[in-house]
């Protein structure tokens, strides 16, 4: 049972606020979409009355940091069983969304907005690698019945189920309203138990060529030296530099200096190696890197050890630009990982216009 609300005015004597049911559950779906953080978390609006394959229409369907879709259901005139029962069948269709599928209903139902752009606006980040791990589903009332109480505390604790109750109450007193929110199940308490529930893998297609790099700087890296000889480097310790090495010779990489922008998009001629044995070619023979002069001097820190030791790998430039010029917006793709698979078609296609690259 959730814990029952009460307000009371305080004046010369305490005054009960009386409970008035909302002239309309239509009216809350408007609040809610205006400010979904009544629901208690930061989430992103994907869209209202999102229509079904089933010829239905979700009322409220969001996404949280993590790439996870809520499905937001308003009890109306529905009864208590029945709202159960169709928010679960929309859970259904809503598992089955690929990443594609979501950020086109973002398009949709946000004017033709890049969904990429939504979740930077919302987040201030990028969106996840993976979309739609699970979902949550989000039952709006101002009350049920006990045996549907009954249900969702079953669902919850039996099965992992993601469902969950959020109970809003209205009041009016002296021509102000009021909101109150209470929930069936805790949140903590849900996620704990719905934790264990299986995940499911979505996300963006990789087209077998593309690679994301992020080209960290500092007494040992910069990035004039890679500009300048034609390389990208990691190192310092094995998480640093192992994904280097899945960059294979003809693999095209978009290169992003953290909290700066990216730079740069090359094609690998050269895997990884230890920069000790990393050579390029200057001034028409090949020379070791570490005999260059270079803006990084601590490029050879524990060269011989091949744990800790820099890792280089040779690029030729399709098109750099110095630091200065570093490109941003938006909804890019940006990851700590030194170097992964980039998936996001809308970065590619960015960064594609934005340094005239032919595709």
């Amino acid at each position: 049972m959730p814990i029952e609300v009460g307000i009371w005015r305080i004046g010369s004597e305490l005054s009960q606020i009386k409970f008035q049911p909302l002239a309309s559950e239509a009216k809350l779906e408007v609040i809610l979409e205006q400010d979904l953080s009544l629901l208690g978390q930061k989430l992103m609006l994907i869209g209202r009355q999102v229509a079904t394959v089933f010829g239905k229409f979700i009322d409220l369907l969001a996404m949280d940091q993590e790439g996870n879709l809520v499905v937001i259901e308003i009890k109306r005139d529905k009864t208590p069983r029945e709202v159960v029962a169709q928010t679960l069948d929309y859970a259904s269709w809503v598992d089955g969304l690929s990443y594609e599928e979501i950020t086109e209903l973002y398009a949709e139902k946000q004017s033709g907005k890049k969904f990429e752009v939504g979740f930077d606006e919302t987040f201030g980040t990028s969106p996840p690698d993976k979309l739609n791990e699970s979902h949550q589903m989000l039952i709006v009332a101002s009350e049920l019945d006990s045996g549907t109480e009954r249900i969702i505390n079953y669902l919850n604790d039996n099965y992992g189920v993601p469902i969950n109750t959020v109970f809003f109450r209205h009041f009016e007193d002296e021509g102000n309203e009021y909101l109150t929110r209470t929930w069936l199940i805790d949140p903590q308490e849900a996620e704990t138990k719905t934790s264990k529930a299986a995940t499911k893998k979505r996300q963006e297609p990789w087209n077998q060529r593309d690679f994301y790099v992020s080209q960290g700087e500092g007494p040992e890296m910069n990035w004039e030296d890679c500009h300048k000889y034609g390389f990208i480097a990691g190192g310092g310790g094995r998480w640093y530099s192992q994904t280097l090495k899945n960059l294979f010779e003809g693999a095209r990489v978009f290169v992003n200096i953290p909290k700066s922008g990216y730079v740069g998009v090359g094609r690998v001629i050269k895997t990884a190696c230890m920069v000790k044995d990393f050579t390029v070619e200057y001034q028409g023979k090949e020379t070791p890197i570490l005999e260059l002069d270079l803006v990084g001097k601590d490029l050879g820190d524990n060269k011989d050890d091949p744990e800790l030791s820099y890792y280089a790998v040779g690029i030729e430039w399709l098109a750099a630009v110095p630091r200065e010029e570093a490109y941003w917006e938006k909804g890019l793709f940006a990851i700590q990982h030194i170097a992964c698979k980039m998936r996001s078609q809308f970065t590619i296609e960015r960064l594609t216009q934005h340094f005239q690259l032919e595709d």
